[in-house]
């Protein structure tokens, strides 16, 4: 066995708009932590969860983290409503599932995935 993902970061100017945010769209447990300028986030799964860190600007890139969700089309149109972007629409990936990518009112590119089931 292989060493598991047991945390991620999203970085976010604004902990309490993350909060409400990740909470209203994905159902996320978020608990601020004033004093350390973070805030943690379960996602209800065993692994993995992860942390928002309050910066200054923020610079997309790096890592591409994908969010599970049985319904792409409706996740993203909620994404949408939230104050979020549709950046591609869903694609197959065959043999897998099928992906799409949005903005979070923060600017930070993100996945949503849904698996083949087949």
């Amino acid at each position: 066995m292989g060493d598991p993902i047991i945390h991620m970061e999203i970085p976010v100017t604004d902990l309490n708009k993350a909060k409400s945010f990740y909470s209203k769209v994905f159902g996320w447990n978020v608990d601020v932590i004033p004093e350390m300028n973070y805030a943690l986030f379960d996602t209800g799964t065993p692994l993995p969860n992860g942390g928002f860190n309050k910066v200054d600007k923020i610079v997309t890139g790096g890592c591409l983290p994908y969010i599970r969700t049985d319904d792409i089309e409706k996740k993203l149109k909620e994404i949408e409503k939230a104050g979020g972007k549709s950046v591609t629409k869903k694609i197959e990936i065959p043999q897998f599932g099928w992906s799409a990518t949005f903005k979070d009112i923060f600017g930070n590119i993100l996945g949503l995935f849904t698996p083949n089931m087949k």
